[in-house]
């Protein structure tokens, strides 16, 4: 029995860990690297600055990342994290975080600090779009 135990465990463990592996996201990773590439379209930008170690960070990734699946292919959103990127913080004058940045035609057009509710974000995605 306590065999059985273990497989079964083993099992939903793998089962987990696989559908995990799996999920999709659509908000991606913005580095130094690919930034001109991701803000050379004519679609509105949004960037999340955030951190591991941050705790509202945390609390706002999901409505983020709900965001980024809903609006996906009339929105771009990305995230950067800002203990890789600190030049790209700098440049943003990134203090506090999370910071999600709205871009249009290249050019920041609504800065944001703190969490906000989906619907609050929800309706500046509209208002740039």
């Amino acid at each position: 029995m306590k065999n059985l135990k273990l497989a079964l465990t083993s099992l939903l463990l793998m089962v987990a860990s696989v559908s995990f592996a799996q999920e999709q996201h659509f908000a991606k990773a913005v580095t130094a690297t690919n930034y001109q590439q991701t803000i050379n379209t004519d679609k509105l930008v949004v960037l999340d600055f955030w951190a591991s170690w941050c705790g509202p960070c945390r609390t706002i990734a999901p409505v983020v990342e709900e965001l980024a699946k809903e609006y996906n292919g009339k929105v771009i959103v990305g995230k950067v994290n800002v203990d890789d990127e600190e030049q790209m913080a700098a440049d943003f004058n990134i203090s506090s975080i999370p910071t999600i940045v709205f871009i249009k035609n290249k050019k920041v057009v609504e800065t944001i600090v703190g969490t906000k509710g989906k619907d609050e974000l929800k309706s500046l995605f509209e208002k740039h779009l």
